[in-house]
């Protein structure tokens, strides 16, 4: 049975004590979505939004989202990252779009980055949703999830398909 790592002795929440890991080069892709329907996904698509090139500016949120995880989650470590990079994909789901939200956060150090490239995959999906929303505030975020991690005292992790 695995333990619960973020308690101490008195069951209270504490931050893990990272001292005594070995640096090692650590990698996390994770990824979410967000439902758009065909007006969003074309106006998306041709820039047609007042605010912005919608996926420029969700591309830099998810970057900042990734190096503020630590601000935001209470027990996850300030890290220094070496390379945080976002990439889109469209897919037609029936007569709504589909954006696929891939994200790939790297370091070296004694912990890893799961919660980093989970964070900006959210952060880069609720921005979209934030500059979409007053098209249509029908759009669905998720599912979010890790893909895949490297590095580390626990290994390699692999989502199974």
């Amino acid at each position: 049975m695995t333990e619960f790592t973020h308690f101490n002795q008195q069951g209270r929440a504490k931050m893990v004590d990272i001292t005594e890991k070995h640096q090692t080069f650590r990698t996390a892709l994770s990824q979410s979505s967000i439902t758009v329907n065909q007006t969003i996904y074309e106006k998306i698509t041709n820039n047609q939004f007042a605010k912005g090139d919608v996926l420029a500016v969700a591309q830099v949120a998810g970057i900042m989202g990734a190096k503020q995880t630590a601000s935001i989650i209470p027990m996850c470590h300030p890290l220094s990252l070496s390379g945080v990079d976002i990439q889109f994909e469209w897919k037609q789901n029936k007569e709504n779009w589909d954006l696929i939200i891939q994200v790939e956060v790297k370091t070296t150090g004694s912990t890893g980055v799961e919660m980093e490239a989970l964070t900006a995959a959210s952060v880069t999906s609720l921005t979209i949703y934030d500059m979409c929303k007053a098209v249509d505030k029908g759009m669905i975020i998720g599912p979010t999830f890790l893909i895949k991690k490297t590095g580390g005292k626990s290994g390699d992790y692999q989502l199974k398909e």
